[in-house]
């Protein structure tokens, strides 16, 4: 597999942290995602799961496509399609609408937990198809924050049963997603961030356009707030987040990438108490902690192997050995 290098000569081969510039993109990404569960969980009240997705999609694919056509930088490259129009189907897709779908029945923490199985999805396929390999810090740093990620879904849902439904069209959103990531990175190798998050957004809103009927029908009964909300789901989640996402992934791999989301959970518990006035349990910070020392943990370097004692080259006199005499030939005896 070939490694992208970024500009200041970092590659995205196993075991490379993020550098400052991809960072300070997935912190982006982050902070946006994670402030899309509480959103859909408040628009959902008046949208349905396919007619949320595509409103989503439509916002997003008209600022990224004004965007698109203002760099100028063309049509991706013909290798790059086989990973866009499987980022457009599964994750702009199939994910946004189990996603909608799932927020019906569960709550925006839960929803949040079970998502997050998606990172151990990525690193598997990431490991096994990208030749990414199963670092040993990657791993560990997954199970950490996989933890706090439970413990988080578990204190926001209050202890009661999750709808059934709900968490399994969770799960089949993370393994939607997850599957699109891993199909996006080589798609990255080809194109550039934006023409990959762009087209993958048109495929996207093309897959969802049989709802566009259940959109505008409520779209005209729904509140301007709630359809404010969904045009920010499609400029900030999407555009914006999505844009930011690539442009990291191209700096890392695939398996380090799925790690960073594990904060989300975390993220989402103070956005729901900040917006939407839910006290957070204490269970939920101590969640959050897990996920932030797994995020930590996955991103550092393994330390070097002490290099190994090189034998003595011919000739050469051991600690304590008298030296040659002058005239010795180097490796011969000196005569009597």
């Amino acid at each position: 597999m070939s490694v992208p290098v970024s500009d200041d000569g970092k590659t995205g081969a196993p075991g490379a942290g993020l550098d400052r510039r991809a960072l300070a993109a997935v912190s982006v990404t982050v902070l946006a995602w994670a402030s899309a569960f509480v959103v859909i969980r408040d628009a959902g009240r008046y949208f349905d799961p396919g007619a949320l997705a595509l409103g989503r999609l439509l916002a997003g694919s008209l600022v990224l496509g004004a965007v698109w056509l203002a760099r100028g930088e063309g049509w991706p490259p013909r290798a790059a399609w086989p990973g866009i129009a499987g980022t457009g189907v599964l994750w702009f897709g199939v994910y946004m609408v189990t996603l909608n779908w799932g927020e019906r029945h569960v709550d925006a923490g839960t929803a949040a937990m079970v998502v997050n199985i998606g990172p151990v999805v990525i690193a598997v396929l990431g490991g096994w198809l990208l030749r990414e390999g199963f670092p040993r810090r990657l791993l560990a740093g997954l199970a950490v924050s996989f933890a706090g990620a439970v413990i988080v879904g578990l204190s926001e849902s209050g202890g009661g049963s999750a709808s059934l439904l709900g968490a399994g069209m969770c799960l089949l959103a993370a393994v939607s997603y997850a599957t699109a990531v891993v199909g996006q990175k080589p798609a990255l190798r080809h194109a550039s961030a934006l023409q990959v998050t762009t087209f993958g957004c048109f495929i996207g809103t093309l897959a969802t356009l049989p709802f566009a009927g259940q959109l505008v029908t409520q779209t005209t009964a729904a509140p301007v707030s709630a359809t404010l909300m969904v045009v920010y789901l499609g400029v900030v989640p999407t555009a914006l987040a999505f844009t930011t996402w690539a442009y990291a992934l191209t700096r890392t791999t695939a398996g380090r990438m799925g790690a960073t989301t594990y904060v989300v959970p975390a993220i989402v518990v103070l956005m729901s108490w900040a917006f939407l006035g839910e006290t957070p349990r204490p269970l939920a910070y101590l969640g959050g902690a897990l996920c932030l020392a797994g995020v930590a943990a996955s991103r550092g370097r393994a330390r070097p192997a002490a290099p190994e004692p090189s034998a003595p080259e011919p000739g050469a006199a051991e600690p304590g050995a008298p030296k040659p005499v002058a005239g010795q030939a180097a490796g011969h005896p000196v005569s009597r």
